[in-house]
């Protein structure tokens, strides 16, 4: 299982992610529960967007999930920057 930092950018339509977001966490939730998105949320600074972290098999794997976002299948996410993680240190480390 790999890890992977995915950074969304979303595009302007403020009004229409607060409409899909209780979706959107809904779906971010199940992930958690099931042990592939380690923690995610909004940017405070800047440019809209949002940190994720997840686990799949590899890069495939994950933007086959990502496709699943209400997010994604709203259009609302501008540009998607996925890049492997190695989590040496915390509490999502799962080896030394």
């Amino acid at each position: 299982m790999s890890t992977f930092a995915v950074r969304y950018t979303y595009d302007e339509r403020a009004e229409v992610r607060d409409v899909v977001r209780p979706e959107h966490r809904a779906w971010l939730s199940e992930l958690a529960a099931a042990g592939v998105l380690l923690g995610s949320g909004p940017f405070t600074e800047g440019t809209p967007g949002a940190l994720l972290v997840l686990q799949a098999d590899d890069e495939s794997a994950l933007r086959s999930v990502l496709q699943q976002d209400p997010f994604a299948r709203e259009g609302l996410i501008a540009q998607t920057e996925v890049r492997g993680w190695h989590l040496v240190l915390g509490p999502w480390a799962t080896d030394a």
